[in-house]
């Protein structure tokens, strides 16, 4: 019967020996398990950092571009139109030069004062025009409110409505910007 006892507390001692087995394997498995999980959500959670960082570069980096696409317009611009300033100060003296011009001439001193005006006049117009500022034409055009301001309407029978009949000051601008509109006469 010792025997069979010992058979028994044998046959016991190693159920439990594979119980504890088993349970710590469980307890093993379930902790790799939890390692696992966690790598994962780990790589989840970085793959997400990364795809924000990405995000933000490109972001970025649009915005840089826009900037220097941008900065580079402005350069250009005012390299375009670095004259505007000085060229919109000279207009009143060309006006002056122009009526003096529209003085009639009835002596010799004054026509020798005439030809220097003019001669004056021509240079200044050409120095200006070196800088890209243009006469707008305004006499027998049609009328276009982004070059003409109208002062006065008139009556002509014999031309169409809206046709400028007279210039009363001459407009200019500046390569493709308007630095003063022509103030016409039109035609009703």
């Amino acid at each position: 019967m010792s025997e069979s006892k010992n058979n028994e507390e044998l046959q016991q001692e190693e159920t439990t020996e594979e119980v504890v087995e088993t349970a710590e394997t469980a307890e093993t498995t379930e902790t790799e398990e939890n390692a696992v999980d966690e790598k994962d959500q780990k790589i989840a959670e970085l793959e997400a950092k990364l795809a924000e960082e990405d995000a933000r570069y490109l972001r970025l980096r649009a915005d840089y571009d826009n900037l220097t696409r941008r900065n580079r317009l402005d350069r250009e611009a005012a390299e375009k139109y670095r004259a505007q300033s000085l060229l919109t100060e000279l207009l009143p003296v060309l006006d002056n030069l122009d009526r003096a011009l529209q003085v009639e001439v009835t002596t010799e001193e004054a026509a020798s004062l005439y030809k220097g005006v003019q001669m004056v006049y021509d240079q200044l117009l050409a120095a200006t025009q070196k800088e890209g500022l243009t006469i707008i034409p305004a006499e027998g055009e049609s009328f276009d409110p982004n070059f003409h301001q109208a002062v006065m309407q008139e009556q002509d029978s014999e031309k169409e409505t809206g046709i400028i009949l007279r210039e009363l000051q001459k407009g200019y601008q500046l390569k493709d910007r308007v630095l003063r509109p022509s103030m016409v006469s039109v035609n009703e």
